[in-house]
């Protein structure tokens, strides 16, 4: 109880007692100094407008002297402490005065109070409301290129233009001024984007696009050359650093289509996510070097000539490096390119030689004229895989590009590799090799095709080149036309194998010395004008596939080929035998049985050999048989020269005596069904002579090919070591 009273004692001690007359100072000190507030806070209200007015005019000024433009904003006043609204602004370049390239209705800003009384305003949280952004071009001029040309870019040095776009430096540009006039923070509302030109139309509406702290998110919808996308966008940009993480999708569950391809090229091209990234840019040296990565969800792939229904790939990325300079562009390594799990490695570079260097002519690579676009070019791609678990690699595979193998399981791992060099200026030079190393491979399961199915009787259907069936037939001993492969003249089998796929019986499903060969022609003469298909090919085209000649096609062919040659799945023997019982040999004439009736009213086993050389020369075209002969029946002067090449080739590799080769004859009878066919008149014997062999043909350019005396082919994967004559017939067919 003492101790407490001592204590408020204490207290009331120390207690200043305040006075009336103290309390009155106190007050009067108060109220000066809230006058002196409500003085400063008058005079800043009043001098504030004054201070925005300059700082907008700085702005203007700004914008002005760094771009060819002028500048207009509306009355602007402070809504509250910090903010701005200004009523609408327009920017129009000073070239074409009357053409408005910017315009919005109202504009929202925050002003820093501190740096606006420093004479340096700083702006931020941009909000745009009803915006208008129109951009046209001509073929003389455009509204909107001014923009990324900044003024003092000239080089000091200037470029050399003769060696073709820089297209490094107009990336960079465009790179720079994307970047450099991304705002802090922005919200646009009601944008919309115009864009028209000689060739493209573009529309995009944003209903809202939002930017803050470097975060975007917003909608928009685009209609460009008449195709429209409904999609959303969000990701993140630091424009210090030119890196950007960004995802675009699709809306409404719907694809986004890209319009250029589909008006350039006649593709689609499609996907519903698309995720994009950039981590660094380089420019030096007048090249450009970037690095980021891209993946795509669902992304959809169409053209005619790579396939006739949607490709699919469900999930594909890459993480690139990537260089582009003048009239050149590459992916370097560290590139990585991954579909679902299976990864590979590319490194792949693309050249266009200046225009004075460009070589062109008929023989050298089909090219007229230097402009072209093939001109000049020059392709070098390396392409390598992980070693992947073959189920990894069979999941890997687009849909709709490999149907037959859908669903297939294997063990083991399979590596993948690639390797072209294209130079149009010395095509001859054509280098191509691809191929896939099987380590403990072995199939385990079949996919929606069983290929073992070669192996047991099967119906096959033949259909031609529309697509519509024309004849449905068993292939094996329970047909009665079926011919097994010893009931088939010898002849005949050397005959064709030596025509058609000198190496079949040694390779391992492709010659690629062949397809190179073909490729050089086929650019040359801008068509498909000569094949470098092997029997193998030939087999799994007819059997499992469609005619149609896209690229998805052949690759799905080229895979066959491979699984059936490298699993031993069927013997060479039994592919020989099926492939004779289906080709075509004529119009609705399948199979070497009714082959052989047709035309000589025999069975396969007895046909001699000019009548075997007649029936391979014709297996390539087999509708236009009859232009073997003229109206008379008398055989061609290109047909005897083919006849006699090949019995020649036959004889030097002991498929034939020296004799058979010698008695080869020209003048054969057709008393089969065809016979009418072949002779469609009568000669005046008084006024006809016989047609010598012509000399003038020039030699077919296929001696490598055919197994001529040329060195083997050195593409073929063959059963024997290169250094022991690889490429030969180390199991010739026997002689007759």
């Amino acid at each position: 109880m003492n101790l407490a009273r001592h204590g408020r004692d204490f207290l009331s001690s120390l207690t200043v007692r305040v006075t009336p007359a103290t309390k009155k100072k106190i007050g009067i000190g108060l109220g000066v100094v809230a006058a002196l507030l409500a003085v400063a806070l008058t005079v800043f209200l009043l001098k504030r407008q004054a201070l925005l007015t300059y700082a907008l005019g700085q702005v203007k000024a700004k914008v002005e002297r760094k771009y060819p433009v002028t500048l207009t904003l509306g009355e602007a006043r402070f809504t509250n402490l910090k903010t701005v609204g200004i009523a609408g602004m327009s920017l129009v370049p000073k070239a074409t005065p009357t053409d408005t390239l910017l315009q919005a209705r109202s504009m929202t800003v925050s002003l820093s109070v501190r740096s606006l009384f420093a004479g340096r305003p700083v702006f931020s949280n941009l909000e745009i409301s009803d915006a208008r952004l129109t951009a046209h071009k001509t073929a003389q001029s455009d509204n909107y290129s001014f923009l990324y040309k900044k003024k003092g870019s000239a080089p000091t040095v200037p470029r050399d233009t003769t060696k073709g776009t820089n297209y490094g430096l107009l990336i960079n540009q465009l790179l720079e001024a994307s970047f450099d006039n991304v705002p802090g923070e922005a919200d646009f509302r009601n944008f919309l984007v115009t864009y028209d030109g000689p060739r493209h139309q573009a529309r995009i509406v944003m209903p809202r696009l939002s930017i803050e702290d470097g975060d975007i998110q917003g909608e928009l919808t685009a209609v460009v050359d008449s195709v429209e996308n409904r999609v959303g966008v969000q990701g993140h940009i630091e424009p210090g650093d030119y890196a950007l993480n960004a995802e675009v999708f699709g809306l409404g569950r719907r694809h986004v289509t890209l319009p250029y391809v589909q008006r350039r090229y006649g593709a689609k091209v499609q996907f519903d996510t698309l995720r994009f990234s950039l981590s660094d840019k380089d420019f030096s040296d007048e090249e450009l070097t970037v690095r980021g990565t891209a993946s795509a969800a669902n992304f959809i792939v169409n053209h005619p000539r790579l396939s006739d229904r949607d490709v699919r790939f469900p999930r594909g990325g890459i993480d690139f490096v990537a260089r582009v300079g003048q009239a050149f562009a590459s992916l370097d390594e560290g590139t990585k390119v991954t579909l679902n799990r299976m990864a590979f490695f590319p490194v792949v570079s693309v050249r266009k030689l200046p225009l004075n260097q460009r070589v062109v002519g008929k023989m050298i690579n089909g090219l007229r004229n230097r402009r072209e676009s093939l001109a000049g070019v020059q392709v070098k791609a390396d392409i390598v895989s992980a070693e992947t678990p073959a189920n990894t690699f069979f999941a890997a595979l687009p849909e709709n590009m490999f149907n037959t193998l859908t669903g297939m399981q294997g063990e083991g791992t399979l590596k993948y590799r690639m390797h072209l060099d294209l130079d149009m200026n010395q095509l001859d030079s054509l280098e191509f090799s691809s191929g896939l190393t099987p380590k403990n491979f072995r199939i385990i399961r079949m996919g929606r095709e069983d290929l073992n199915k070669l192996n047991e009787d099967f119906l096959y259907t033949a259909y031609n080149d529309k697509g519509d069936s024309v004849k449905a037939f068993t292939v094996g001993p329970s047909n009665p036309e079926f011919a097994a492969y010893d009931e088939v003249s010898n002849y005949l089998k050397s005959a064709i194998m030596t025509a058609e796929d000198p190496r079949f019986l040694s390779h391992k499903g492709f010659m690629e010395k062949a397809f190179v060969k073909s490729a050089i022609q086929n650019i040359k003469e801008k068509r498909f004008a000569r094949g470098g298909s092997t029997i193998s090919m030939q087999l799994v085209k007819n059997v499992f596939l469609t005619r149609q000649k896209t690229v998805t096609r052949k690759i799905e062919e080229a895979l066959i080929v491979w699984l059936l040659e490298n699993t031993r799945l069927v013997s060479k023997q039994r592919m020989f035998e099926v492939y004779l019982n289906i080709i075509e040999w004529g119009p609705r004439i399948y199979g070497v049985t009714e082959a052989s009736e047709f035309y000589f009213d025999k069975s396969p086993g007895n046909l001699n050999l000019s009548e075997s050389l007649y029936l391979a020369s014709i297996i390539p075209r087999p509708k236009y048989y009859q232009r073997s002969f003229n109206q008379y029946g008398e055989m061609r002067s290109s047909a005897r020269y083919f006849h006699r090449l090949i019995a020649k080739l036959m004889a030097s590799k002991g498929l034939i005596s020296q004799g058979d080769y010698e008695s080869v004859d020209y003048s054969l009878n057709f008393p089969g069904r065809a016979h009418n066919s072949i002779f469609r008149a009568v000669r005046d014997t008084v006024r006809a002579t016989q047609p010598s062999d012509s000399t003038e043909f020039e030699p077919l350019n296929l001696l490598d090919l055919l197994g001529g005396n040329n060195a083997p082919d050195g593409g073929v994967n063959t059963n024997i070591p290169a250094e022991q004559g690889g490429g030969g017939t180390p199991n010739p067919a026997p002689k007759p």
